[in-house]
């Protein structure tokens, strides 16, 4: 336990037979259940794991019976820590990607009740750009941005990071049954959590990368689909927050913003159309384009402040 809160470790593995020992002999000695999900492993991870049942005190170990992906394994894990009734419940990679060391910094504020929910960010420090590979580091940071668009979290960075920990009042509250399957998991479960109005916050963390561990990340494929679970996920939160539960003007600047965009857009490619062919730029076709660029700009920017502005009180 922590400042008297039970505290639950989720791991979800999927062919992690190397390091997964390691990283449940790591767990500080507040941690009392290690929740070890395996993703319908195809080497020794669950022998690895059912080793140590004997000897780790709150040890548990799910499984898949087909490989459903990390975010449905997260989401398992948090159903078991729900049904449990454990106060704060963290998730560490089983690659050991995240240093045990940091553990009490990412649960202490949930068990505070500062916030309901943090998670680890390898951004803030220097040494960074050094350690995380380079192109990983770049999608990292774009996807961030468009994070903090469709989230409304406009706080935080380091989008990707698994490591966090989150309140048995969140998990209550979020339909975990279907959260987001994969790889897009953290960027869903952000999206969830400021529709439910929970307070979020980033944790500084180190990179901890060279240590046996093997990516099963393909970054063009991640790049897209997260792409789109976030303009889907961005439309979904503005409609239940900002029309259903509590009406705000904001949509309105959204809407007009993305009229203005497309209607940007199509008159740009007409106007190089004309500027190819006669080879000038008609005037009033011209003014247009920057009237509606303009337009288009300035909605979606105040859209944009409105939206920060009414999550002050998440921070």
């Amino acid at each position: 336990m922590l400042e008297g809160k039970t505290i639950a470790v989720v791991v979800p593995a999927y062919n992690e037979e190397l390091l997964i020992a390691k990283v449940i002999d790591s767990m500080p000695d507040f941690v009392d259940h290690v929740v070890v999900v395996d993703d319908c492993s195809i080497d020794r991870t669950v022998v690895e794991v059912e080793r140590l049942l004997p000897d780790v005190p709150g040890l548990v170990l799910l499984h898949h019976e087909e490989n459903c992906g990390v975010g449905t394994a997260i989401a398992t894990g948090y159903i078991w820590a729900r049904d449990n009734q454990i106060d704060v419940t963290a998730v560490m990679a089983a690659d050991f990607q995240m240093d045990p060391e940091d553990l009490p910094r990412i649960v202490e504020p949930v068990c505070r009740n500062e916030c309901d929910y943090t998670k680890g960010n390898r951004l803030f420090r220097g040494e960074s750009w050094d350690m995380i590979p380079h192109y990983r580091y770049i999608g990292n940071s774009f996807l961030s941005l468009f994070t903090k668009i469709a989230s409304g979290y406009w706080h935080i960075a380091d989008s990707q990071s698994g490591y966090t920990a989150i309140s048995l009042a969140a998990l209550q509250r979020i339909d975990l049954e279907n959260i987001y399957p994969r790889y897009g998991m953290p960027n869903d479960l952000l999206i969830k959590l400021n529709i439910g109005h929970f307070r979020v916050r980033d944790i500084s963390i180190r990179p901890v990368y060279n240590v046996g561990e093997k990516s099963g990340i393909k970054v063009r494929k991640v790049v897209f689909s997260i792409s789109w679970l976030l303009f889907k996920g961005f439309w979904r939160r503005m409609f239940e927050k900002y029309v259903i539960r509590d009406f705000h003007p904001l949509i309105f600047f959204y809407l007009l913003g993305g009229v203005f965009g497309l209607t940007f857009l199509t008159l740009a490619c007409r106007i190089f159309y004309l500027k190819m062919v006669f080879g000038y730029f008609p005037p009033t076709a011209t003014l247009a384009t920057m009237f509606a660029f303009i337009s288009a700009s300035q909605f979606t920017l105040f859209a944009m402040w409105f939206d920060m502005e009414n999550g002050k009180e998440l921070k």
